[in-house]
């Protein structure tokens, strides 16, 4: 049976919680591959809105399973927080949410890690969420790291002493003022990580082998965007994970000739959080509408969101190296009111005009070339069939879809799980 995927193709933020939420009756599992609470997956349903870190967006349905995959970073104490704001909707965490051995763990001394590294850097910073996510993947490169399946081990702390005894030297080598009292964090950590023992671990890789083998049907939930994968991102403002389709299969173990259909999630504008280049970006009063309309605030830093124009040349770049079937546009709604839309369809790049991602799209490097479509004033939020959007959105959709040379299957009007279009 076919793993099929989802993942963002811009900067992050596209929507993907809420679309994980609507599949969700579809599949028998969901399982996040990579990125750690540095991503905040965002649904809202019943009226009320909900915001997941680590755990996967299938969590409220009673038909899945959720697995955090070996690929994810895992901080028990906002996972701990996490199970605490589940727990008024009786839902069976021991047996619907399964954790991979092979996880590495965020510890708290990773996080001052962050914090000093992103200090010393001064106006150079590149916008780190300051959750400890680089520093813990680092040591899982470094053949240093944590793992979940070390909490089955009674050494498990002797261990964590040494690492955390070698982060406060490095600390000390960046020579910044850090406030912070170990004593404290650590001892808010040894609490989470008894909550975090009481789950189901499981050698996932041999899990969702399994699960093929017996048919069950699966969806990958990648956290991120493609623009900020670590190898294919906008480097070195990137996250630290492979937040591509190919991170899926290192990220569960799924081997690549088992995957089936890429679900590609993207605004139908562009947004980024923190540092890093952005050719469409709007300084002017549309880019302040946008950031309003669409309350464009991170889920998990609270930070305002950049807000530019739809840029093809960057988005085509991602359903290249993703391999995208099926795409899905969100916040369609967001643009209503505005009488003329623009998309970026190619770049001038030293005296040319290119349609392609180059390596460097710093201010300066780039020129965005726009391609100018009418927009539309109709109120989207409460349209619930694709005969009912207005014919300027139609043409748009249209025309993305012509230059993607992919379907674009659904359309969100609203953040709720029923604002949901499917085309």
């Amino acid at each position: 049976m076919a793993v099929d995927l989802l993942l963002g193709l811009q900067w992050g933020d596209e929507g993907k919680g809420k679309i994980v939420d609507v599949l969700t009756k579809n599949y028998d599992i969901i399982a996040r591959f990579q990125g750690g609470p540095n991503a905040g997956h965002t649904l809202e349903f019943d009226g009320i809105k909900h915001v997941l870190h680590t755990i996967p967006s299938g969590i409220f349905h009673k038909n899945a399973l959720n697995i955090v995959g070996n690929g994810v970073v895992i901080d028990p104490v906002i996972f701990k927080k996490e199970l605490d704001n589940l727990k008024k909707f009786n839902i069976d965490i021991k047996s619907k949410l399964l954790i991979s051995r092979k996880a590495h763990l965020i510890l708290p001394t990773h996080r001052l890690l962050d914090a000093a590294s992103e200090t010393a850097k001064g106006k150079a910073k590149i916008g780190s969420t300051l959750k400890g996510i680089g520093p813990t993947y680092m040591d899982k490169t470094g053949r240093n790291g944590m793992r979940v399946g070390d909490l089955e081990f009674t050494d498990w702390k002797t261990k964590y002493r040494a690492l955390a005894d070698k982060h406060e030297a490095m600390i000390g080598f960046y020579n910044v003022d850090i406030q912070y009292d170990l004593d404290e964090l650590e001892a808010e950590f040894y609490a989470a990580i008894e909550e975090l023992k009481q789950l189901t671990f499981i050698d996932s890789e041999e899990y969702l082998f399994n699960a093929q083998k017996e048919g069950k049907k699966i969806l990958a939930e990648g956290a991120q965007g493609s623009l900020l994968d670590i190898d294919f991102g906008t480097y070195p403002y990137v996250t630290s994970s492979n937040t591509t389709a190919a991170g899926a299969c290192t990220g569960l173990g799924v081997a690549p000739n088992k995957i089936g259909g890429v679900f590609g999630i993207f605004k139908a504008y562009t947004t980024r959080v923190g540092s890093g280049p952005f050719p469409t970006e709007l300084f002017d009063a549309d880019g302040e509408t946008m950031g309003r309309v669409g309350n464009e605030f991170g889920a998990t830093t609270g930070r305002p969101r950049r807000c530019g124009w739809l840029d093809l040349v960057a988005l085509k770049y991602a359903v290249q190296i993703n391999g995208v079937t099926e795409l899905m546009m969100m916040k369609g709604d967001v643009l209503s009111g505005f009488k003329t839309l623009k998309v970026c369809t190619a770049y001038q790049y030293k005296g040319k005009e290119i349609k392609h991602l180059p390596y460097n799209i710093e201010e300066g490097n780039v020129t965005p070339v726009y391609t100018k479509m009418k927009g539309w004033d109709k109120d989207l939020t409460k349209l619930s069939k694709s005969e009912e959007l207005p014919d300027a959105l139609n043409a748009y959709i249209d025309f993305l879809e012509q230059e993607l040379q992919v379907p674009i299957k659904i359309v969100s009007v609203g953040p709720d799980r029923v604002q949901t279009i499917h085309r």
